[in-house]
Parts: structure tokens; sequence; C-alpha cells
């Protein structure tokens, strides 16, 4: 007597239509990616020219990319969350300076990367203790600690720049596996954790949930709060392993390392998808947001153009992209209306 499994269930419509959104999302980046390139080509035929420089260009931009993608994976879980972090820099500043004081050094390559991450998931942790458990809205706690780690770190290092002697760490950054270099593999490891984290685990999915209506997780069983906390740890930990990715790539530390990186994360996120009132977003969007960036930085680079055009073009980019999730949004809550 033979038993019959019963086939597969076929994606619901609103699976597949989430699915095929995510799908045209990324590839509309992949189009930015290209166009920027065409861009590149046409302003500077001369290096494009050159194989060995494109190939070169192309690890150099993966390289820049590697420490703000990382970062960008924990802040793309806490906005999917419902939550904001704009502490990530000073997160990355406090881990970065507290792992190359002479102390922390003493202890060799591996005391230096288990404080950088201790302290940036501690920080992390604090944040979340204090909006969870708190009650401070997001945005004004990661502000006050925003402040106050850049504090810290300025204290720590005496306002001065902490020269890394660890020739270990030093040597991530030159450091290339199969020809590529290892802060981009350390890069591509932290995004597939984050994947199969966010789509394949209960924490994934709780993560969503909490997002898209607090009140209805907490009612279908899920502690908020616990959850929420967990969520600015995660953020914290990215940016400790982004404090030793920066450390390595400048052989130093200092309080005003990885300024701005919580405006760069935050629009990356965006631009990958993720919608900023929660319970929506991808880590692959997220990762080809963060390529979008860096390889307008690389495109200004080589054109020799001042950085303040490259603020206001990533500012447009932003008010552009948060604009086309305002109005997707509001055409698909009128269709559902209907």
């Amino acid at each position: 007597m033979t038993t019959q499994t019963a086939p597969p269930e076929a994606p619901t419509k609103p699976e597949r239509r989430k699915l095929d959104e995510n799908t045209l999302r990324n590839l509309g980046l992949v189009g930015v990616l290209v166009l920027l390139i065409v861009v590149g080509i046409i302003t500077k035929p001369d290096l494009y020219s050159d194989p060995t420089w494109v190939k070169n260009n192309f690890l150099t931009i993966l390289q820049q990319a590697s420490a703000i993608g990382v970062v960008t994976v924990g802040m793309t879980f806490v906005i999917i969350g419902g939550g904001i972090d704009l502490s990530v820099g000073a997160i990355v500043a406090i881990a970065g300076v507290w792992s190359t004081t002479l102390a922390t050094q003493s202890y060799g390559a591996g005391g230096m990367i288990f404080t950088a991450i201790i302290v940036g998931t501690v920080v992390g942790l604090v944040n979340g203790v204090l909006i969870a458990y708190g009650k401070l809205v997001s945005f004004i706690a990661t502000l006050a600690m925003m402040v106050a780690a850049r504090g810290l770190a300025a204290q720590i290092s005496g306002k001065q720049t902490q020269i890394s002697t660890n020739s270990t760490i030093n040597d991530i950054a030159s450091t290339r596996p199969l020809g590529i270099p290892l802060l981009v593999w350390i890069l591509a490891v932290v995004v597939l954790l984050g994947w199969v984290l966010l789509n394949r685990t209960t924490f994934g999915r709780r993560t969503v949930a909490v997002g898209g209506n607090p009140e209805a997780a907490r009612l279908a069983g899920i502690n908020v709060k616990r959850h929420t906390m967990l969520l600015f740890a995660l953020s914290g930990l990215c940016c400790g392993i982004a404090a030793i990715m920066l450390t390595s790539q400048a052989t130093s530390a200092q309080a005003a390392m990885a300024n701005l990186y919580e405006l760069d994360a935050i629009a990356a996120a965006i631009i990958g998808g993720t919608l900023l009132s929660g319970g929506r977003g991808t880590i692959v969007g997220a990762l080809f947001g963060v390529l979008v960036f860096s390889t307008i930085t690389n495109l200004f680079a080589i054109n020799n153009l001042p950085t303040e055009v490259q603020n206001m073009v990533k500012g447009g980019i932003i008010v552009a992209a948060v604009l086309i999730q305002q109005f997707r949004f509001q055409s698909l809550t009128k269709l559902l209306k209907r």
C-alpha cells in the first residue's frame, strides 16, 4: 500500500507579489549600477579601456563597501523591526578606539577583536534596553548614544589617533584569499548569515512581525521588548566587526572614524527596499544599496569631483527613494481598501 504525499503548496498571491517586487527592485538596482559604470566609461574612457584597472577598481569598490556593508546589515534588521539606529557610526568609533588602546593591544589580535565585538554589542544592548524597557523613542535614544559614544571615544583616545601595531589586524586589509580582499569575504559571510537569519529563522519572522504590527506580535506571543533589545544588540555586533575592518584599513582608530555611517547605512537600506516604518526589507537589497553608494563615491573620486557634490547627490537619492516608498505604500493601501 503506497501513501501519497501532498504536493507542496504553491505560494499565495501576496507572497508571489512580494517575491516579484523584491526581484524587480533588485534588478532595478543592478540597472543603476550598470548605468553608473556606463557613466564612468563615458567620462573616463582611458581608464576603463585597461582591463587590469577595471578589475582592480571593481575590487576597490567592494573593499570600500565592506565595512559600511556590515553596518548596513545590522541597520536593516533594526529598521525592519520598526526602529532606527543613529548611533552606528559612534559605536564603530568607540569599539575601534577601545580595541586599539595600549592595554587592549597587549592581548594581541584576539584581544582586539574580542574587545571590539563586545564593546559594540554591549553599547547596542544599552540602546535596546533604553528603547524596549525605558520606553524611549529609538530616534532619541540612539541620538543621545551617538553623542555620548563619540564623547567617550574622544575621552579614551585623548582626542588622538591611536596607531594599531598588531600586524595580524593590519594585514586583514591587505590579505587576498583567491585574489579577493579578505574584507570582501567578511562582508559576504555577514550578508549570508544575515540573509539566513532574516529569511530562514524564527528570529527573522519575529523581526518582520514586530516591525509590521508590534501589538499583533505581542498578542501572538512574541516578547516584543526582548526582541527589540536583541535587534539593537545585533546592530552593535555588526558595528564591532566593522570597527576591526576599518582599523585594519587605516592601521589606526580615532573618535572621528565612521563619520556619517548612520546616514549611509540608513540610505542603503532604504534604497534596497527596506520600509522606513518597519515590517519589510531584504538583506540582498540593502547590499545592492551599499554598492550603489560605493560606486557613486568611486565615480566621483576618479572624476575628481568634490565631496560636497557627492553628498548632494546622495541626499537627492535618499529623498527620491523615500518618496517612491511613500507613493507606493499609499497606492497599496488604497488597493487593499477596495
